[in-house]
């Protein structure tokens, strides 16, 4: 793992060191070349406009999307980091929603409410949101809030929420839609292949929407533990499942929903064999794009088997998030497993590409 450049300013106090020469005030990032390279660097602090905010990063989660490389390392190096919490350090002048010292969660991508895809209730397919974000990414001391992301894509976090629970608004709010749009009603039997964090999250929210009977799978016992204490009835080694095991524990029945939180094509193919008729599949999580996936169109025909797919969140399902949280519907602080300072994001990296004993990894860019 590489790091390089700034050292930690320590006894800094509150006020922002200077970049030597220039007058501007610096901060230091994680700068993502690749997932093993991963160094500590030094930029200057985003200069605000007036309808725009600063905002002190308290707490930035890793995302399994995070370290996929073949998806980040088009557009390296940048700073990476989308599950956000923090303070608001500076406001516009035309901003009037929030003021400095507001605690914050910060979505990074936003629609534009107003395009037929929008308008149609399909918030995350429009472009605006594929092209919005906020200045750089999470891994980094601060962040600049652009106006359309201020507007609509930034909420007040209750005090009942902790800065770390904050970076989970995002995670869950795309489970949450997932779920919506996959329709997952009251006692259905609901199928998780992989049960990294998405799964877990996916397994907390079904079981908490009333959801029959869940079952998860995943090739790590450490991932199946932590699926059985989310509320996984049934927990199977992903190389010994088998839709003949499923009917065995759904009184000869297969899954009504099965949500892919995975993307090795064997998973891909494990779900489309998983599910019941008139069941739906969700595709979480999708394959590699060079991987090619046959899908039995005549037997899904005739059984009437729906395939969905859910990317991203938009802002409804982020407020119904909060409001999950707030009020403890789903809890999230036991899937964290680790809390590292800015310096060590790499860590984080390795970590969670290797899928070992971790689940949600922290990174608070302040220490």
């Amino acid at each position: 793992m590489t790091f390089s450049g700034a050292k930690r300013n320590e006894g800094a106090g509150p006020a922002l060191p200077m970049l030597q020469g220039t007058g501007a005030r610096i901060m230091r990032v994680a700068m993502y070349y690749r997932n093993s390279d991963i160094r500590l660097e030094e930029r200057p602090v985003p200069a605000i406009g007036p309808d725009e905010l600063l905002v002190k990063i308290m707490a930035s989660g890793i995302c399994g999307s995070d370290v996929l490389e073949w998806y980040r390392i088009k557009k390296a190096p940048l700073v990476l980091g989308h599950e956000i919490a923090g303070v608001v350090e500076e406001a516009g002048p035309k901003v009037s929603k929030f003021k400095p010292g507001d605690r914050v969660f910060v979505t990074h991508h936003v629609p534009c409410h107003t395009c037929p895809y929008c308008l149609a209730g399909h918030q995350t397919a429009c472009q605006t949101l594929h092209t919005t974000n906020f200045d750089p990414g999470g891994f980094a001391e601060y962040i600049r809030v652009p106006a359309l992301n201020v507007d609509r894509g930034t909420l007040l976090l209750p005090d009942e929420l902790s800065f770390e629970e904050g970076t989970f608004i995002e995670p869950l709010g795309c489970v949450l839609r997932g779920q919506r749009v996959a329709g997952l009603g009251p006692g259905q039997t609901v199928l998780v292949i992989g049960s990294g964090l998405s799964g877990l999250l996916h397994i907390k929210l079904a079981v908490s929407r009333g959801a029959g009977r869940v079952v998860a799978t995943d090739i790590s016992p450490f991932r199946l533990k932590m699926a059985r204490s989310c509320g996984a009835g049934h927990v199977f080694q992903a190389e010994e499942f088998s839709a003949e095991k499923l009917r065995q524990i759904n009184e000869g029945r297969l899954a009504d929903l099965v949500i892919l939180c995975a993307g090795a094509l064997p998973a891909a193919h494990q779900a489309l064999a998983s599910v019941d008729r008139g069941g739906t599949v969700l595709f979480f999580a999708v394959p590699h794009p060079d991987d090619k996936l046959v899908l039995p169109a005549n037997e899904f025909w005739r059984n009437e088997i729906t395939l969905k797919t859910s990317y991203a969140a938009g802002l409804d399902d982020l407020v119904q998030t909060v409001a999950l949280l707030r009020f403890k519907r789903v809890t999230v602080t036991d899937l964290i497993t680790h809390r590292l300072p800015l310096a060590e994001t790499g860590l984080g990296f390795d970590l969670t590409a290797k899928a070992g004993n971790s689940i949600k990894i922290i990174i608070e860019p302040q220490k």
